[in-house]
């Protein structure tokens, strides 16, 4: 077995298209390039018929060093040159746990699921950067199978490799997956408050608390009330991590 094989699964073969399958790409990598050149992110297409990437934005996040048209050129032998070794087994292990989630949803739900990620690169000074993935089908063949997928590489908000998710789009529920047990299970997806909302809205725009407190007709020690509350609810100590992780969730 190829290393590059240990991130496919024989559950997701993509091995023949027919023409009206095929026919969905026509121009869709000018779709995606459009779409790279508007956002901070990193973005790639993978091709789960030819194992490899479609696509990998210039965005110098996800790339240690390299140009894209070399990441393009590596395809997964990347991962198994700049990420440790331990974080490597856990993406083999999100990977077929992505897998056996996705073949049990109905083929015509799984194009509107997306499975979030955080791992460490180990970029070309040797320094550690936890990113997450974000990574949805674009395409899927004639048995349901995902043939093309997109993912969006950013900075990671958390603490630590894992948090493993699985989201439906519209949905309230998501699943969250246990590493150690092998197992999904289903939680809540954090819904903020309007007045949580409204204070996040004005941090972004450089508002102080005296500012924040005067605009929505409160006291400051009002707003630090619903700040903490805020902070609690999606485990993060300061707003900094409070503005990235409601951006990352699009919780506002």
């Amino acid at each position: 077995m190829e290393q590059r094989d240990r991130f496919f699964s024989s559950k997701n073969t993509v091995s023949h298209l027919s023409e009206e399958t095929a026919s969905q790409t026509q121009d869709y990598l000018k779709v995606v390039q459009a779409f790279a050149r508007l956002t901070y992110q990193s973005v790639y297409v993978i091709d789960y018929e030819k194992k490899a990437f479609d696509f990998v934005s210039d965005n110098p996040l996800f790339l240690c060093g390299l140009s894209s048209d070399e990441v393009k050129e590596m395809g997964y032998d990347f991962y198994f040159k700049y990420v440790d070794p331990q974080d490597l087994a856990l993406l083999i292990t999100i990977n077929e746990a992505g897998f056996d989630f996705y073949e049990k949803l109905p083929v015509n739900e799984r194009i509107d699921y997306t499975i979030s990620y955080d791992f460490q690169l180990v970029n070309e000074n040797r320094n550690r950067v936890l990113v997450n993935h974000k990574l949805t089908p674009l395409f899927l063949n004639d048995d349901g199978k995902i043939w093309k997928a997109m993912c969006v590489v950013s900075l990671s908000h958390q603490q630590h490799s894992g948090n493993i998710t699985i989201s439906r789009q519209n949905s309230e529920t998501i699943h969250v997956f246990d590493p150690e047990r092998r197992i999904w299970r289903k939680d809540q997806r954090i819904v903020l408050t309007d007045r949580e909302t409204d204070i996040l809205r004005l941090y972004a725009r450089g508002f102080t608390i005296a500012q924040i407190a005067e605009r929505l007709f409160i006291s400051p020690d009002t707003v630090k009330f619903h700040r903490k509350k805020l902070f609690d609810k999606i485990g993060v100590d300061n707003i900094t991590e409070a503005m990235s992780y409601a951006t990352h969730h699009r919780l506002f």
